[in-house]
């Protein structure tokens, strides 16, 4: 039986997005500082986390489809399955001294991360379906203000720990974001199983007959895929840009709390900003200002400026994550809404494996400005494409 439909899930839901985020902080924006200490060259990493990309784009649509059969594990358990096993890697890298084992157990880290975006979303937005009170927007910005606080103390305590500190802080939130999962409220809806009897949507089955149903929607991906690419490029080697501009980790964390504190306006007033304007709109505005961000990261000349740039995630990254997921809902019908929300997640993931490739061999082969002017460029041609083929939607 599903608990009742007045509790209010958004206090519970934004714990689990605020800790998800802190992860994903240490996780990734922390990549190039753990690795590079542990002897990674930029090139390595940026393939160990292709890799890990890419293997976390086959496996998301493979697990999408897993999920909403009627006889899976809900939401909630699938995830707990997930951080069980990150956690089991976490602590085999606290332990690991081989370089091997050392990639091996960080790239399988980074896949599950990526894997975990599209549930942790999933488990709010199907709460909601079930007739829970749960702003959305809210809860995930306060996994925005989660990932500030964890950036800018992450960037304290790697100068005076090293290294070490980031396992250790990876296995504590593990462990905290297993316990309020088990506190957390739900179970899977019985409409799942007696959907089952409706006729089933050939494009829910085949991606062919998907995007043909869709046509303009590929095209929208596409330049997300571009889109994405760039905000990886400055997103998962943030260290290194932060050393290029004068700066070490402690400017590298304290310039992604700052992009973290930026997106919460737009997050936290999302439910009125999208009465007032169409999601298609809002789309195309983010892209707008990626490339304005990529563009001026390109041209900061210091920290400070480097600082200021930031100031561009409220309208980037901030409106895009959550302008995506709405607007998704507002272009398709409802059986096909929940593959379009996995194509969106593997457009990222697809975005992350380039980005994450050409970004490390970039700034191994021609520096720091080369990888950035890439990140602009790409940043212009995704956004180019959202402009154009983003089809209209209502409020």
């Amino acid at each position: 039986m599903s608990p009742s439909k007045s509790k209010n899930l958004t206090p519970s839901y934004a714990v689990i997005q605020g800790l998800y985020w802190m992860y994903f902080a240490a996780i990734m924006s922390f990549s190039g500082f753990f690795l590079l200490s542990g002897g990674f060259t930029n090139t390595q990493i940026g393939i160990l986390a292709a890799i890990a990309g890419l293997l976390s784009a086959v496996l998301q649509p493979v697990l999408a489809g897993y999920a909403d059969q009627p006889q899976s594990p809900s939401l909630k358990k699938l995830i707990q399955m997930l951080y069980f096993l990150q956690l089991i890697l976490v602590i085999g890298l606290f332990l690991s001294h081989s370089l091997i084992l050392t990639g091996l157990l960080y790239g399988s880290s980074i896949a599950l991360l990526q894997l975990m975006t599209l549930f942790i979303n999933s488990l709010g937005m199907e709460s909601i379906n079930q007739g829970h009170s749960l702003n959305f927007g809210l809860a995930r910005g306060m996994g925005s203000v989660a990932y500030a606080c964890i950036c800018y103390i992450l960037g304290i305590i790697t100068v005076k720990a090293g290294p070490v500190s980031i396992p250790i802080t990876v296995i504590v939130l593990t462990l905290l974001s297993l316990g309020i999962l088990i506190l957390f409220p739900f179970s899977k809806a019985k409409s799942d199983s007696t959907a089952t009897n409706a006729p089933k949507s050939s494009s829910d089955s085949n991606p062919i007959l998907f995007f043909r149903k869709y046509k303009r929607f590929s095209l929208v991906l596409l330049g997300c895929i571009f889109i994405y690419l760039s905000h990886v490029l400055l997103n998962n080697f943030n260290f290194q840009i932060a050393l290029a501009k004068g700066g070490g980790s402690a400017e590298m964390g304290t310039a992604s709390a700052i992009a973290a504190i930026c997106e919460l306006p737009t997050l936290f007033l999302f439910g009125y900003i999208i009465r007032k304007f169409r999601c298609d709109l809002l789309l195309k505005t983010a892209g707008i200002f990626f490339t304005i961000k990529a563009l001026g990261t390109l041209l900061a000349p210091g920290i400070p400026v480097f600082y200021g740039v930031q100031i561009f995630q409220m309208l980037g990254w901030g409106l895009m994550t959550a302008a995506s997921v709405y607007y998704v809902n507002a272009l398709m019908e409802p059986e096909d809404a929940i593959k379009g929300q996995a194509y969106f997640t593997m457009a990222y993931t697809l975005g992350s494996v380039l980005g994450s490739f050409l970004g490390g061999t970039l700034i191994d082969l021609a520096g720091v400005h080369a990888m950035l002017f890439f990140s602009t460029v790409s940043a212009f041609i995704g956004a180019l494409i959202v402009l154009i083929f983003a089809e209209r939607t209502s409020k």
